[in-house]
């Protein structure tokens, strides 16, 4: 029952007992003394007895009401209530206490104080008023204030020891680990071993770097539990993190004494050994576990992981987990979870395409991880495997087919095959799905694609209106820049803006052959062949960037200049090299653009 509700009806009992003893002992008188008062002179006690039962009737009926918007969570009108019962009675400290606690609900500590404090003036002993007021001190961060009201209240008998524990919270709040500590034993003192206080007590002692008293509150929990191995590995993980493996493989040792099946027990003794250099003791425990024939292969495969968790960035304890997550998933060909962790090995180790086919078959095994496609496909962009990238993108979206990531690898694939209607429906419909996205780079990334296939379908409106957008919030993206001056000039439409983006792009990177190669054809389009050529030399000066088109180009800049022979010469070049346009067997026939 609400302690409210309890408080108010003591008072509001006592108030009845009077009213009605008052009213019986009025019953009870003589009729005849009845009627020679009444004619004698008016009976101003009863008027006033009754006037004092009325108030209290209607203070309990205010009361109720503020309890009912309380528990209505309605707080603001509860404080109403009880304020109305104050102005008739400033000492009910229920009434009081009630305004504090609807005040806290509302979140107004400071404006609940006041009421808090007279509640507990009012009624000291109570141990209601003491705590709210100690919850408020708290939110003040008045520690010791509220540590004084807990003391006084823990000193009052065995049946409020259970409120030892929140002193003690609080006596860590204001940074009084030592006097926690004594908190708690007195708490246990009264009501014995508790599991969650002895840890509490271990990890103060960790704060305070006293090791061997920590390591006495792990000894207490084995011996609540002698038969339970877990204690005891606990215990070993605490004191391998604070150096004494030594005494932590007894720990261990004892746990496998309980169970000899405990695979956390040979994982925690292979990264002991790990860290000793033994790398044979290493492979013989982990080969333990792996060797357990009640052990399923997923379950081997995340006792595998979690080794590899503790191994950090030693590259030998790398390669030996490695081999052991290949010989897991050689003897379960079948279990994804293996395949997985060899992936993420392989990963971890910078092996990509290998890693891509390790997450490929575990796709195959069980298509329903997230993780593992997110992670095939970002292999297959990094690896430019394109045609893979658009099987494993479709793959995946038929399982998943509300992630907007996957759309954009799919719309990615699609517009490298040129295939620019399915890039525009996939790369729509990624920008709808990454819509409530903070990956501002993601968005940018989205639109300059649709921008790339707007242009390939020939909608250069929207493609004009895909790239300014991209343009607007980061006006030196590279990708827009180059390609979006590169189709303007093919277009021959809006030059001064081409030549305007593409300038931006060479002051950018100088020495980029493909955007030289861009900022040359827009000049070219433009009719400034000198200037074309001059930016189109300077390209050709790195070989390892200078491609097929390029060369072509610095041909056709040489034939708008009269040196036709040379012209022919770049042709042939560039026919030698690769990667032209349609028109160049032509202009090697004719000689001619």
């Amino acid at each position: 029952m609400n302690p409210l509700i309890n408080v108010y009806r003591n008072r509001s009992v006592r108030g009845w007992a009077i009213g009605l003893g008052l009213l019986m002992s009025i019953g009870l008188l003589p009729a005849s003394a009845q009627r020679k008062r009444a004619e004698t002179k008016a009976d101003t006690s009863l008027a006033k007895a009754s006037s004092t039962t009325t108030v209290r009737m209607e203070e309990e009926t205010l009361f109720a009401d503020g309890m009912r918007f309380l528990m209505t969570d309605e707080p603001s009108k509860a404080v109403t209530q009880f304020g109305k019962v104050l102005q008739k009675n400033p000492g009910n400290a229920a009434a009081q206490y009630a305004t504090a606690s609807a005040l806290m609900k509302m979140g107004k500590t400071a404006e609940a104080i006041p009421f808090a404090t007279k509640a507990h003036s009012l009624d000291a002993g109570n141990k209601f008023y003491a705590l709210v007021l100690a919850e408020l001190y708290v939110k003040q961060k008045r520690y010791s204030e509220a540590e004084e009201l807990y003391e006084v209240l823990v000193k009052k008998g065995a049946e409020n020891a259970e409120y030892g524990v929140e002193l003690a919270a609080i006596y860590l709040f204001d940074d009084k680990p030592d006097k926690a500590l004594e908190a708690y034993e007195r708490v246990e003192r009264e009501l014995g071993m508790n599991e969650e206080i002895t840890r509490q007590r271990q990890r103060i002692y960790l704060k305070q770097n006293k090791i061997d008293k920590a390591v006495e509150e792990a000894e207490k929990l084995v011996q609540s539990e002698p038969g339970d191995p877990e204690y005891l590995l606990e215990g070993a993980e605490l004191l391998i993190a604070n150096d004494r493996s030594d005494q932590a493989i007894t720990w261990i040792d004892r746990a496998l004494k309980l169970n000899a099946d405990l695979p956390q027990a040979h994982v925690l003794l292979a990264d002991i050994y790990r860290k000793k250099g033994d790398m044979n003791r290493v492979t013989q425990e982990l080969n333990q576990v792996f060797a357990n024939p009640n052990l399923e292969a997923g379950l081997k495969a995340r006792i595998l992981s979690s080794y590899v968790g503790l191994t950090g960035e030693n590259t030998p304890a790398q390669q030996d987990a490695l081999k052991m997550a290949q010989d897991l998933a050689k003897s379960n060909p079948k279990d994804p979870k293996s395949q997985i962790m060899v992936a993420d090995l392989l990963m971890q180790q910078g092996k990509k395409a290998e890693a891509r086919d390790a997450y490929a078959r575990a796709a195959r095994l069980d298509g329903s991880v997230y993780e593992v496609w997110g992670s095939l496909l970002q292999l297959d962009g990094e690896l430019n495997q394109v045609d893979s990238l658009l099987v494993h993108s479709e793959q995946a979206l038929e399982v998943f087919p509300t992630q907007g990531l996957f759309w954009y690898s799919n719309g990615s694939a699609n517009l490298y095959k040129r295939r620019y209607q399915q890039a525009v429906d996939a790369l729509e419909e990624s920008q709808k799905l990454l819509a409530a996205t903070t990956n501002n780079e993601l968005k940018r990334g989205i639109q300059a694609q649709l921008g790339d296939a707007y242009n390939g379908l020939g909608d250069h409106a929207r493609s004009d209106e895909a790239y300014e957008a991209v343009l607007k919030v980061d006006p030196l993206n590279d990708h827009v820049l180059n390609n979006y001056s590169y189709f303007l000039s093919l277009r021959k439409a809006n030059l001064p803006r081409a030549l305007q983006l593409a300038q931006k792009l060479v002051e950018r990177h100088p020495t980029n052959a493909t955007y030289l190669d861009t900022y040359a054809w827009v000049l070219y389009v433009s009719k400034d062949y000198a200037k074309a050529r001059q930016y189109l030399e300077k390209a050709l000066a790195d070989p390892a960037g200078v491609s097929g088109t390029i060369i072509e180009h610095y041909g056709d800049v040489l034939y708008q200049l009269g040196e036709r022979t040379q012209a022919a010469e770049q042709w042939k070049r560039a026919k030698a090299k690769g990667g032209t346009g349609p028109e160049l067997d032509k202009k090697i026939t004719t000689g001619t653009l």
